[in-house]
């Protein structure tokens, strides 16, 4: 192994000048310069596009725990599990519901993390029985 590096060095730490071509990086740094300018709304819309996104990611999913816990605690409490299964089922719901609301908010890892505790929250009723 020679210990010299598999590319060129990079221009910054070049022992040479190159002077030969300082007025066409110049101009193409201008040229980008403007370039970043009318790419920058592009990247404004692409993120809240992507924010867009992730608040719908949250309500529904939340929506949709929070539905199931529902309904698994109304089923679990006509049958003849212990009264604590159902109220951990419905506690789990309602915290999925409030991890729909949060990203109704805009919160979306919050929502993310409570939407995963209240899906704990269910499994762990889910034991009792």
């Amino acid at each position: 192994m020679s210990g010299r590096p598999d590319s060129d060095v990079p221009p910054d730490t070049r022992t040479a000048p190159d002077t030969a071509g300082e007025e066409t990086e110049a101009a193409e740094a201008a040229e980008a310069g403007t370039a970043e300018d009318a790419h920058e709304g592009d990247d404004e819309e692409f993120l809240a596009e992507r924010a867009r996104r992730a608040r719908r990611a949250a309500v529904g999913t939340g929506a949709v725990l929070a539905a199931a816990g529902t309904a698994a605690a109304l089923l679990r409490a006509v049958g003849t599990a212990p009264a604590l299964v159902p109220v951990a089922y419905a506690c789990g719901a309602a915290v999925c519901a409030l991890a729909a609301a949060l990203g109704v908010r805009g919160r979306t890892r919050r929502a993310l993390w409570t939407a995963v505790a209240g899906v704990m929250v269910m499994a762990l009723g889910d034991q009792f029985d």
